[in-house]
């Protein structure tokens, strides 16, 4: 019965590329002294009973290199949007315009820059926990299998393919991270 047990590598790959690309675009919404759209992507605003992203409640600006405008569409979702600014950990003051916010971008000095790679290594921190669940996953359906009836032997060769799987993601992650925090602290 278990001798045709075929885990699904395809899969677990391409949820592990999922937390890479994820981790991807977390690390683009870090700011590297300069005004990107992309640095508000992670910034979740409580709008009409949900989570909702910032490019969702309002248009999202950058007119000048060192600033970016958010026209809320909603005049009651301002101080919300306001508060989600200030909780998200981006070191933005965000400043007051009718239903337009302004996010002046200051240069980054060397404790800011430190505080943003420590921002950097959570973000790998949840790459690496997500890639572990992912393992965790194709772990359990190996067991399955075990109980089911599959050999020792093959467990052990389905475990280590899972394991080397897991470790070449978590160095993918390590890079990335080595990558990121050499362009923050770049001055």
């Amino acid at each position: 019965m278990s001798e045709d047990f075929e885990l699904d590598t395809d899969d677990l790959k391409r949820r592990m590329d999922g937390a890479i690309a994820n981790l991807r675009t977390e690390f683009a919404s870090l700011r590297t002294g300069r005004a990107s759209a992309s640095m508000l992507e992670p910034v979740q605003v409580e709008a009409y009973g949900q989570m909702t992203p910032i490019n969702q409640v309002g248009t999202v600006n950058v007119p000048e290199p060192r600033m970016v405008t958010i026209n809320v569409w909603d005049k009651g979702l301002v101080g919300k949007v306001e508060k989600a600014i200030r909780e998200s950990g981006l070191g933005i003051n965000p400043q007051l315009n009718g239903t337009i916010i302004m996010l002046p971008i200051p240069e980054l000095n060397e404790e800011r820059r430190r505080d943003l790679t420590k921002v950097a290594g959570q973000y790998a921190e949840h790459a690496r926990v997500s890639i572990r669940n992912v393992r965790r996953d194709g772990m359990d359906q190996i067991k399955k299998a075990k109980a089911d009836g599959m050999s020792e032997d093959d467990q052990k060769l389905w475990e280590s393919e899972v394991q080397d799987l897991t470790d070449r993601f978590i160095k993918n992650v390590d890079e990335l991270l080595e990558t990121k925090q050499g362009e923050i602290m770049q001055v």
